[in-house]
């Protein structure tokens, strides 16, 4: 079972996203168990305060070292193991399918949820393993991070998926893009599916899939192309896409 201990201000935000949908699936499954910590419970002074003034001036208030501190090293001990402490941040590693995939194979995370202008640089050399940002953009605080990050690891977790070759075909798993999908009906409104997915030929559904992966991410994010290393049928396929595209 994965630990997963969530340091915020407003555990309260967390409710309805643990308590649905897969994520509630993977907890009752005992595959995961989250702990939501107001992290304002290991402020060691009179009014509970976990942030003050920047030294040097400036605008906004900045968290204290000591409640972070203090509840990573309680949370710590409970576990016995050496956790991975994630600090939400738009300065942080851009959050990749290849960091879900890292970190789903962890036995103990905790996310370290901020507020305010920022953190004490101190947390980040001494306590923080990993900053992770979902997007160059600025968010309130770092609960909506973090609910991202915990979605897209809990669900590669062994037995959170009904079938456990969804994630493996899931956009960026394999490197592309994932294929366009139909359903019934076969013709809606004039629109019809595409005649080899109702083919019954699986080796032609196959190779139709493929290839609309690689021409999703061509025409949508060619950057994942430029490392790729292609079969010497999808550079055939490429070209065509290429050509039918001009």
């Amino acid at each position: 079972m994965m630990n997963i201990d969530v340091l915020t201000l407003f555990p309260e935000m967390f409710e309805g996203v643990f308590g649905h949908s897969i994520l509630k699936k993977a907890a009752e499954n005992e595959a995961v168990k989250y702990n939501v910590v107001n992290f304002r419970e290991y402020a060691d002074n009179k009014h509970k305060t976990v942030d003050d003034y920047p030294y040097g001036g400036g605008a906004g208030m900045v968290l204290k070292p000591q409640p972070i501190f203090d509840a990573v090293d309680d949370l710590q001990s409970k576990s016995g193991a050496s956790p991975r402490v994630i600090l939400l941040c738009p300065q942080g590693e851009r959050f990749t399918q290849k960091k879900a995939e890292e970190l789903a194979e962890m036995d103990h995370l905790i996310f370290v949820c901020g507020h305010y202008e920022g953190y004490d640089e101190r947390i980040r050399e001494h306590v923080v393993t990993d900053e992770i940002s979902i997007g160059d953009f600025v968010l309130t605080g770092g609960e909506l991070g973090a609910m991202v990050v915990i979605d897209s690891v809990v669900r590669l977790l062994p037995g959170v998926l009904g079938n456990e070759e969804s994630h493996m075909k899931d956009s960026f798993s394999t490197g592309f893009l994932e294929h366009p999908h139909y359903t019934r009906p076969a013709d809606f409104r004039g629109i019809k599916v595409p005649d080899v997915l109702i083919s019954g030929n699986h080796r032609l559904v196959d190779e139709w899939r493929a290839k609309e992966s690689l021409r999703r991410t061509y025409l949508r994010r060619p950057d994942l192309l430029e490392d790729a290393e292609l079969t010497k049928e999808q550079q055939k396929w490429l070209e065509e896409i290429k050509a039918e595209s001009r």
